[in-house]
């Protein structure tokens, strides 16, 4: 198990909370880093590089005034659709952000430019091929993206991905996919991986943006209320089965969104009126402060790893 050296001893928790597209925060960042998990969220969450910015000033500010050391990350979309990338990096450089989470599609000269003034870059997978191309390009870490995913998920089994990883990984390695409680967070870890990386639980907090209706579903649902479609992107993802029925659209029907043009025809707009969570919002029964969540997750994953001790002893003598 390797975590990265500039972060020992500062995490109070080994999670990571992921950077959700249109619902993390500055303040949720905050909240985390401050309680000892690691906060992130995406650069496009900002619809303007100055936006993106006036966050990163407001994040760092906060996290100096109490003297917090726990590394805060930003995740930015590489794919060449994304215009604002040479920009973002940049305002990223100056900054020296600790950890940049790249995602769809992978950018030597980012990487590189990262390690240049001491950063990490941690990367999503979905399969071997694209975490072979991460390790050979100089990713500290990957980003296990299992099936049962917020989001874009992928469609591999967590416990077969997790050991073909670390097979040809000894980098940093985090779980994610339908992670919510503390026990599994200690699951993630004998599974191989050194961080959990959870969503779908610090979506529904008081500090993300997410609506409140998305919140009270997530509240309200469970595994089965989970539809796997790629009528929202093109990609298949993980959506709340209900904001598809409230947006008068058929969560069964797979058409992708390119075909639909959701935007133009039905005025619907994907991501912001079809909901993303991951299928273990069975765990999630209230919508609390997020440093409150940090702190349940710390008690719980503290009384898991003393129960899993007590239970190797009882097996061992």
């Amino acid at each position: 198990m390797t975590l990265p050296k500039s972060w020992e001893g500062k995490l109070s928790l080994p999670v990571v909370a992921s950077p959700m597209f249109l619902t993390s925060t500055p303040e949720l960042v905050i909240a985390c880093c401050k309680s000892g998990v690691v906060g992130t969220f995406p650069v496009l969450n900002q619809r303007r590089t100055e936006g993106y910015v006036a966050w990163l000033d407001q994040i760092e500010g906060a996290l100096s005034v109490t003297d917090c050391d726990v590394p805060f990350g930003v995740n930015i979309v590489v794919h060449r659709s994304n215009a604002r990338l040479e920009a973002d990096l940049a305002v990223t450089i100056d900054h020296k952000v600790p950890l940049v989470i790249t995602s769809l599609g992978l950018n030597r000269d980012l990487i590189r430019a990262v390690h240049d003034y001491g950063g990490l870059v941690f990367h999503d997978v979905v399969n071997m091929k694209f975490a072979e191309k991460a390790i050979e390009a100089g990713a500290d870490g990957l980003i296990a993206v299992t099936y049962g995913a917020g989001g874009h998920a992928g469609t591999l089994n967590p416990f077969a991905f997790m050991q073909d990883l670390r097979r040809i990984f000894d980098g940093t390695l985090l779980l994610g996919g339908a992670v919510a409680t503390g026990p599994q967070v200690l699951a993630a870890q004998l599974m191989g991986a050194d961080l959990a990386y959870m969503g779908s639980r610090f979506l529904a907090t008081e500090e993300s943006s997410a609506p409140m209706r998305h919140k009270e579903l997530m509240v309200a649902g469970q595994a089965e209320d989970i539809v796997l479609t790629p009528r929202v992107s093109g990609l298949p993802g993980n959506f709340l089965r209900e904001s598809f029925v409230e947006a008068g659209l058929d969560p069964d029907d797979l058409t992708p969104a390119a075909e639909l043009n959701l935007s133009t025809t039905d005025n619907i707009k994907p991501w912001r009126d079809l909901w993303a969570s991951g299928q273990g919002i069975g765990a999630i029964s209230d919508i609390p402060p997020a440093t409150d969540l940090c702190t349940r997750l710390k008690h719980e994953y503290d009384e898991a790893c003393k129960r899993a001790a007590a239970g190797f002893e009882g097996r061992n003598g």
